[in-house]
């Protein structure tokens, strides 16, 4: 968990991703659209990658990808940021984390 801890560090929006994932490409395309700039780690194109999937399942991520930190924070996957989006909750959480400004 710590190696998850130290890719999220710092960083506003961070979604651990797949490159075959259409789920993950939907939430990457979701948070981009609000004007944010995620920091994306694709997991099958990262020496690590196995790893990491192991520290997210291991803190709850399940399925693994994607799986999005807000602020530092795990949101969690597809159906929670899509149920954020739904009660018009995430783009207040882009914005408390300096992701977004508007």
């Amino acid at each position: 968990m710590d190696v998850v801890a130290s890719m999220v560090a710092d960083r506003p929006v961070v979604i651990f991703s797949r490159t075959t994932c259409c789920m993950s490409h939907t939430i990457k395309t979701l948070i981009g659209g609000f004007g944010a700039n995620p920091t994306v780690y694709e997991l099958d194109e990262i020496p690590n990658g196995k790893q990491v999937e192991r520290a997210l399942q291991q803190m709850g991520c399940n399925p693994s990808v994607p799986a999005v930190f807000i602020g530092q924070q795990l949101i969690g996957g597809a159906n929670q940021v899509m149920s954020l989006q739904l009660r018009n909750q995430l783009a207040p959480l882009l914005i408390r984390a300096g992701a977004i400004w508007i």
